[in-house]
C-alpha cells in the first residue's frame, strides 16, 4: 500500500505538468504580412541607373538575384545578389521580414562595398516602400526605396535621399524581372 504523502505528490506532479502544458504557448505562426513576402521569391533580373552623386559617379547598373524561403516556417526571405555598376561588379545579401510586433517590414542588408544597414516599410497593395535614416561621411541622410509590382514577374523601383526626411533625391531607378 502506498503512503498518503507520495500519492498527493505523484497527483501533484501531473497536475502542475498538466497546467504548464495548457500554458505553454503555440508555436508561432506566419501571418498574412509574412505570407505576402512570397511575391520576393525567385531569380529576378535588374538593371538601372545610379545618378551621380555621393554614392559614386553613376551610370547603368545591372544585377541577378536569388531569393528564397528561410528555413523554418516563412517568416523571413534570404536575397542573395551580384552584379556590376560603374564602380566594378558587387555582391549583397539581404533578409527581408515582417516583425508583428511593430507592424512593419523590415530589411537587413550588406554588401561588398562594405555598406550594411537596416530598413523599416510598409505595403499597400502592390507598393512596398522601406526608410531608413543612415550615415555617410559623417552626415546622416534619410533612404527611402520604393519597389512597385507592375506584374507578378515585373518590379520598378526608385531610390532616393534627403537631409532632412521631406526632400527627396533620386538617386536610383530601373526595373527587375522575375525568371
Amino acid at each position: 500500500m502506498r503512503a498518503p504523502g507520495t500519492m498527493l505528490g505523484m497527483v501533484m506532479v501531473v497536475m502542475f505538468a498538466a497546467v504548464a502544458a495548457a500554458q505553454e504557448p503555440a508555436a508561432p505562426q506566419p501571418t498574412a504580412e509574412h505570407k505576402a513576402l512570397e511575391a520576393w521569391v525567385g531569380t529576378w533580373s535588374g538593371q538601372g541607373e545610379m545618378k551621380p552623386g555621393p554614392f559614386g559617379p553613376g551610370g547603368p547598373m545591372s544585377w541577378t538575384e536569388e531569393c528564397s524561403w528561410f528555413e523554418g516556417g516563412g517568416f523571413h526571405v534570404i536575397c542573395r545578389s551580384q552584379g556590376t555598376s560603374a564602380m566594378g561588379p558587387m555582391k549583397g545579401l539581404g533578409i527581408i521580414g515582417y516583425n508583428a510586433e511593430k507592424k512593419v517590414y523590415t530589411h537587413y542588408g550588406v554588401d561588398s562595398t562594405g555598406w550594411s544597414g537596416f530598413a523599416e516599410g510598409s505595403r499597400e497593395g502592390d507598393t512596398w516602400t522601406f526608410q531608413s535614416k543612415e550615415m555617410m561621411g559623417g552626415t546622416t541622410f534619410h533612404s527611402r526605396a520604393t519597389m512597385t509590382m507592375t506584374s507578378p514577374t515585373t518590379m520598378s523601383f526608385s531610390w532616393g535621399v534627403s537631409e532632412d526626411g521631406s526632400t527627396w533625391t533620386v538617386m536610383m531607378e530601373g526595373t527587375t524581372t522575375k525568371r
